[in-house]
């Protein structure tokens, strides 16, 4: 397993345009769909075990902040010609089985990975209404084999920060997680 922190992206920052394919439904869903509301993106694949040690707890916190208007997208970024788990057939699966309330979009190109600068898996960015960066960074704690609790304790502080209009939380940790599989010589040069 490689262990690969995210860039912690500046705060403030423009949430980059997307217009990506939901394999799920057939639709293209674009940022723009979301203009004057909080914007969770979440840069996750079907195969890393850092992703699938979360992803109950990350289904069912993203249920409960949707009720309070947070729109969330997660994003598959992978080269699924060499991971063909992460291939979008599998993502419908992966949906399918895990009760996924938000759109799981497929970035073959990975062009809105390097627009996030999104390095690992999980890579959470959370944005305003505004769309600015208010957090990114980590789930919580856990990770596999680790004795840390899922929690979603991070992420949780953030987004009831940014629905309580408070500032962003002074200490963000960049998650960890497996590296995107990026392309060959598709490499991002942010990327170590």
């Amino acid at each position: 397993m490689a262990r690969t922190p995210s860039t912690m992206l500046e705060l403030g920052t423009q949430a980059p345009d997307f217009m990506l394919p939901e394999p799920a439904t057939g639709k293209i869903v674009a940022r723009k769909d979301f203009i004057g509301k909080p914007l969770l993106v979440a840069f996750i694949c079907n195969h890393c075990p850092y992703v699938i040690h979360i992803r109950d707890m990350f289904v069912e916190l993203v249920k409960e902040y949707q009720q309070r208007g947070v729109v969330v997208v997660a994003i598959n970024a992978n080269d699924v010609a060499n991971y063909p788990d992460d291939s979008p057939e599998k993502m419908v699966e992966e949906v399918n089985a895990h009760g996924y309330t938000f759109p799981y979009l497929f970035d073959d190109a990975q062009d809105v990975a390097k627009a996030y600068q999104a390095a690992c898996t999980p890579d959470l960015f959370l944005f305003d209404d505004k769309h600015r960066l208010f957090y990114r960074g980590q789930f919580d704690d856990a990770r596999p084999r680790s004795d840390e609790p899922v929690t979603g304790a991070d992420l949780r502080h953030a987004l009831d920060r940014l629905l309580d209009n408070m500032y962003p939380p002074a200490d963000q940790k960049p998650s960890l997680g497996c590296n995107i599989k990026w392309k060959a010589g598709n490499e991002p040069d942010y990327y170590g």
